[in-house]
Parts: structure tokens; C-alpha cells; sequence
């Protein structure tokens, strides 16, 4: 009986220092130095520990934050925060359109209600950099950038009219647990100036110019240059208060400290 007892203490030892300093509905990334494929001029990058949402946000999670925050509704959104097509799959302010899933990534959201969405929840967007430092992964390894088969499966999913009728969780996870980063929507990152907008370089950005979206983001000027340029022209037609209906996003948090 006793013997039974410290295993089964071992075993809730062993998964609260597994879980600990992993969030609920989130995973633990560990950081690392890596090369984003951004261009030619990229450098050296340091990410830190971080968590990222196991899924995009979905329309029902999303309902529920305007529930508690009626300034995002869809009749009392300011423009100057989310342009006119701000939810228009939503037949009002509490109830979607027949044709759409609860459990469907929630799209026609801007930059500032996916910002005030994760901060309601204690989070934040991810950045550029972490957002792509989690999407190149594959389903086994951390950087699958370099197989060929990883890049053709990106470029099939740039080159499809993409969607967000379908629901989260359709693709696999990839290596850190994450599922649904590629082959579902675009989506939000925090960054305004991260990557090059009229250059060649990451020093050459247009001052909080434009924001820009993960999704739209993975690629290499040697193996992805057709993916390259889809994402910079997507960059280049976004701004803050954009809404668009393949757009959604996804929350980050730091990663609590590990003693």
C-alpha cells in the first residue's frame, strides 16, 4: 500500500513539472538563436522561452470576450480600430451568421481587437520573431525549413485560396505541440517594424508603417521566393484597423521562470 503511494506521488510530481510554467490551452516553447528566412540581409535572432496558443482563437472564444467587453462588439467597434468590415460574418453583436462554426478560427478581426482580446486574457500577440520561430517546425523536427517536402507543402497552401471555413485542430501538430500555424488562416503578430516592408533589409522600415501577419511570413529567398513574394505583398496591403476574412490570430505569453 505504501509502495503504491509514493508511485502515485512520483507520478503527480512528475506532470506538475511538466505542466509548470506552461498556461492552460498553451505550450512551452524553448527558445533559441536562429536565421529568419526574411531575406538575404537576415541576421542572427535570439528568441526567448515563450508560450503560444495550442490553437487560433475561435469565434466562440471570441463571442465570449465581447460578451464581457461590449466596446468590441460589432455595432460599437470604433473604425478608427477596426475598419467596416469588422465581424461582418456575425448576424449582430452576439450571434454569427448560419454559415459559421463555433469552432472555426475567428476572422474580420483587426490588430487592436486581437491586441485587447489577448490582453483580456492575461496574454499578448506573439511576435514576429516567435511566431516564426514556432511555425518552422514540422510535425518532428524544430527547423524543417530545409526539407523539401515542409517547403511544397507551404507553397500548396500559398497558392489555394485559403479559409476559414474549416475547423482548428484539422492539421497536425507540429513539433512543440502547436497545431493549425500553416494551412488554415493568416494571422496577427505584434510587430510593426520586424521585418523589411520597402528594402532589402530588416534596418530599412518605414516607421509604425504597417503590421503584417504570421502566417504570410515563413519563406527563404532561395527555396520560397514565389511564398516571399505573396507574404510581402499581403504585408504591404494591411494596416492596424484592417479586418479581412482569412485573417485571425493566435495568443503569446512570456514563459513563467522554471526554478
Amino acid at each position: 500500500m505504501r509502495t503504491k503511494f509514493f508511485r502515485l506521488s512520483f507520478v503527480l510530481l512528475f506532470i506538475h513539472m511538466f505542466s509548470f510554467g506552461q498556461s492552460e490551452g498553451m505550450v512551452r516553447i524553448d527558445g533559441a538563436r536562429y536565421i529568419p528566412l526574411y531575406g538575404r540581409d537576415s541576421t542572427v535572432v535570439a528568441v526567448n522561452d515563450f508560450q503560444l496558443d495550442v490553437y487560433p482563437v475561435t469565434n466562440q472564444e471570441y463571442l465570449q470576450f465581447v460578451k464581457s467587453v461590449p466596446k468590441w462588439q460589432k455595432s460599437k467597434a470604433k473604425k478608427i480600430f477596426a475598419d467596416g468590415s469588422y465581424l461582418r460574418n456575425w448576424k449582430n453583436d452576439l450571434e454569427l451568421n448560419d454559415t459559421e462554426l463555433l469552432n472555426s478560427p475567428v476572422t474580420y478581426v483587426s490588430w487592436f481587437a486581437a491586441k485587447a482580446y489577448c490582453e483580456c486574457q492575461g496574454k499578448r500577440l506573439p511576435t514576429m520573431d516567435e511566431w516564426e520561430y514556432a511555425a518552422m517546425a514540422d510535425e518532428t523536427v524544430k527547423d524543417a525549413r530545409v526539407k523539401k517536402s515542409y517547403n511544397e507543402k507551404i507553397l500548396s497552401w500559398y497558392e489555394a485560396p485559403r479559409s476559414n471555413e474549416n475547423e482548428i485542430g484539422q492539421n497536425a501538430k507540429n513539433f512543440w505541440g502547436i497545431h493549425d500555424l500553416h494551412g488554415l488562416v493568416w494571422e496577427w503578430t505584434s510587430d510593426f517594424n520586424s521585418v523589411l516592408l520597402s528594402g532589402e533589409s530588416r534596418k530599412d522600415n518605414e516607421k509604425d508603417n504597417n503590421l503584417f501577419c504570421g502566417s504570410a511570413s515563413l519563406g527563404s529567398t532561395d527555396l520560397m521566393n514565389y511564398a516571399a513574394f505573396m507574404r510581402y505583398a499581403f504585408r504591404g496591403s494591411v494596416k492596424a484597423n484592417y479586418t479581412i476574412k482569412n485573417l485571425g490570430f493566435r495568443c503569446a505569453k512570456d514563459a513563467d521562470n522554471i526554478k
